[in-house]
């Protein structure tokens, strides 16, 4: 069993790695520990790292494949069992580990009758096989086969055209997810005002990373996600009204603004999206180029039936939703 514990920042929050398993060659499994939290941080944090873990962890994948005197994917080699593009989806299930962001190059020379597996492919030091089991191809004659594969490191999927291959070589549409599923939960301890969250993750990858290193990955992703943030200036920060900017901050500027008179301007720019209008009233309006309330405020109540399929239904539900959610009426003719 892995444990590890670590301190974050400043604060007295720590993680450990309470479980860790192999379930298959390509199925690596951890159960983490981060505690204490404040009520109602674990659902922040929970599902922020659930996002990060599925969709910013970088996988490693064969997305290139050369075979030679091959012209054409669904091409036939005599002597294997698979079809070129049979084989190049087999390539696409190896699931390669790296440390390495630049992209590789792979070799498989194998002479047959022979299975292919993942272990038969000579492999740059700097990168190995999580299964070196995986199957690849069958070779049924006694003939020699040789493909050539490049191997980059990336996030998520990637669909490649196949048009403009030659030479042989065709892309492998590539599956650079490492990540198999997340899952977290939220427990409670202490009562009253000492109540705290402790949270716990799980998360399955194909041991390209491990659990623990996607979970690292993950969190420094979300670092560099919001750092930005952290260098924000308040005078850098204005409020935009026609030509005219309004500073956040009246330090910076001669003349101070009332905000409740910025709030009544505001509405004008805001997107029709905010009134939540229901799908079909929201995409009549849309078709026709009313897509922020100073759009909506050029129709007036006798205007809006004239749009194509807005009823009078629709006439009242605008004319209801601007007045919740801004004190504002329809005009009149």
């Amino acid at each position: 069993m892995l444990t590890c514990e670590t301190s974050i920042s400043t604060q007295t929050i720590k993680w450990k790695c309470v479980e860790s398993k192999t379930e298959s060659r390509r199925l690596h499994y951890g159960r983490f520990v981060v505690s204490p939290f404040k009520r109602g941080q674990v659902s922040t944090v929970g599902i922020a790292m659930r996002k990060a873990s599925s969709e910013e962890v970088q996988g490693t994948s064969i997305t290139r494949a050369r075979f030679h005197g091959v012209v054409h994917e669904y091409s036939t080699i005599k002597g294997i069992k698979e079809t070129i593009h049979d084989v190049s989806v087999n390539l696409k299930e190896i699931a390669p580990r790296s440390d390495s962001n630049d992209v590789k190059e792979a070799v498989s020379s194998v002479a047959g009758p022979k299975e292919v597996i993942a272990g038969d492919t000579s492999l740059p030091p700097s990168v190995e096989a999580v299964d070196s089991l995986q199957y690849v191809a069958t070779i049924t004659q006694p003939i020699s086969v040789n493909i050539e594969s490049k191997i980059e490191k990336d996030c998520g999927y990637r669909i490649e055209n196949s048009n403009g291959c030659r030479d042989g070589e065709f892309p492998v549409d590539a599956v650079s997810t490492p990540v198999r599923n997340v899952n977290y939960s939220v427990h409670l301890f202490g009562s009253g005002k000492a109540m705290r969250e402790t949270l716990f993750i799980e998360i399955w990858t194909n041991g390209s990373p491990t659990p623990d290193e996607a979970i690292t990955e993950a969190s420094k992703k979300l670092i560099d996600l919001s750092s930005p943030f952290l260098h924000v200036k308040l005078e850098d920060v204005s409020y935009s009204r026609g030509s005219q900017s309004y500073p956040a901050s009246g330090g910076s500027s001669s003349q101070v603004y009332n905000v409740n008179e910025l709030d009544k301007e505001l509405p004008a720019n805001t997107f029709i999206d905010q009134l939540e209008l229901p799908a079909r009233a929201s995409n009549c309006l849309k078709k026709v180029d009313i897509h922020t309330i100073a759009d909506l405020l050029n129709y007036s109540r006798e205007d809006l039936p004239k749009i194509k399929s807005f009823g009078q239904k629709s006439v009242d539900q605008v004319s209801k939703a601007l007045w919740n959610h801004f004190a504002i009426e329809l005009p009149k003719n």
